[in-house]
């Protein structure tokens, strides 16, 4: 039986287990080593509760990171997994999963990590379509080296580097992941159990690059970085979620929608005022990116308003298929002739 018998296309090739399996299956017998009150502690539970539901194989599921405070994920996944090189995890997954088209491959990086210096192997690994998935926890902050502000800080952040304030406008994550013409795209809350397990859920089936951008609190350095998101009163107002084939609305009575501005942008209004017929029906599966990149532009930064949910799902062929199909057609026409590559018109003798 392949994942594909089971209705996850995105898994197709993947052996699945027959045994039963729990969060106890997932858990490592290491020690975790967070501080007290991190979102990453969530997260993890959220995933080790989310891994059996997959019905595969523990040895058939890898977890790759970088560096950072949630590059510790895979000690704590007894699965297997690599603690890697500060920002190259996007690079290294990529490897494997051109080479072992029988695992699910994940990546698990941070803002610092994947958005600094781990920048450019990001987003090619989305431009290409690798078959593996991104959670990316953006606490806006350096957590591991002390409380450096990140690529994701808002304008004037005052931190260890940055004591009269940071200068750098800041990424949108998700606007970025879109840029690069990312097949899956999400975000979502660490505290939002219901909506992480069935953003994770349609990660996992998607072939291609699923990108999840994770907002995750840090409670050292950036302590109640998204507490409005959170707060009763609050959140209702602030929070907008998406739910494909469904009119975007939102609010504690669901008053406002989200409504065409523009030639080609999206804006937020109260439905009184403009009307039922002007709310616009969320269609995450639209090949053109502008109306995906669109919603990522609502949220803010400083979280008036911030989408939640799958902003696009779309098919591409994959970077790692084409890749092994490329290599099996140059086996069955082209044998291997090492001495006529090393002896090739492009090469020259030096007298």
């Amino acid at each position: 039986m392949t994942a594909t018998d089971l209705g996850m296309p995105g898994l197709a090739g993947v052996p699945t287990s027959d045994d039963k399996q729990s969060i106890k299956d997932y858990k490592s017998d290491q020690e975790v080593r967070w501080c007290p009150g991190c979102g990453d502690y969530v997260v993890l539970s959220i995933v080790q509760s989310f891994l059996p539901t997959l019905g595969l194989r523990r040895e058939n599921i890898v977890f790759i990171s970088g560096i950072g405070c949630s590059s510790r994920f895979p000690y704590y996944l007894n699965t297997y997994g690599m603690h890697s090189i500060h920002g190259r995890a996007p690079a290294i997954a990529t490897g494997l999963a051109v080479a072992r088209p029988d695992l699910s491959v994940w990546v698990v990086t941070g803002d610092g990590d994947a958005l600094s210096i781990g920048g450019n192997h990001l987003i090619h690994t989305l431009r290409r379509n690798v078959n593996l998935k991104i959670l990316l926890f953006n606490n806006r902050i350096y957590g591991l080296t002390k409380g450096q502000y990140s690529p994701t800080s808002e304008p004037g952040k005052v931190t260890k580097s940055t004591p009269m304030g940071s200068l750098d406008h800041p990424f949108n994550p998700v606007s970025l992941a879109l840029g690069a013409d990312a097949t899956f795209v999400a975000r979502t809350l660490d505290s939002d159990r219901a909506q992480l397990t069935e953003i994770l859920t349609a990660a996992a089936t998607h072939r291609g690059s699923a990108f999840v951008e994770i907002y995750q609190n840090c409670p050292i350095f950036n302590d109640g970085a998204f507490d409005v998101l959170k707060d009763q009163g609050e959140r209702e107002h602030r929070l907008i979620p998406l739910s494909h084939g469904q009119p975007i609305r939102f609010g504690p009575n669901e008053e406002y929608g989200v409504v065409r501005s523009g030639l080609a942008g999206l804006d937020v209004a109260r439905i009184d005022d403009v009307g039922d017929d002007a709310v616009i029906k969320h269609d995450a599966t639209l090949d053109d990116p502008s109306y995906a990149f669109a919603l990522s532009r609502l949220s803010t930064q400083d979280l008036s308003h911030t989408v939640t949910g799958i902003f696009r799902n779309v098919t591409r062929p994959t970077y790692d298929d084409q890749a092994r199909a490329q290599l099996a057609e140059a086996a069955a026409t082209r044998p291997p002739d090492l001495q006529a590559l090393l002896r090739g018109k492009d090469t020259w003798t030096v007298a």
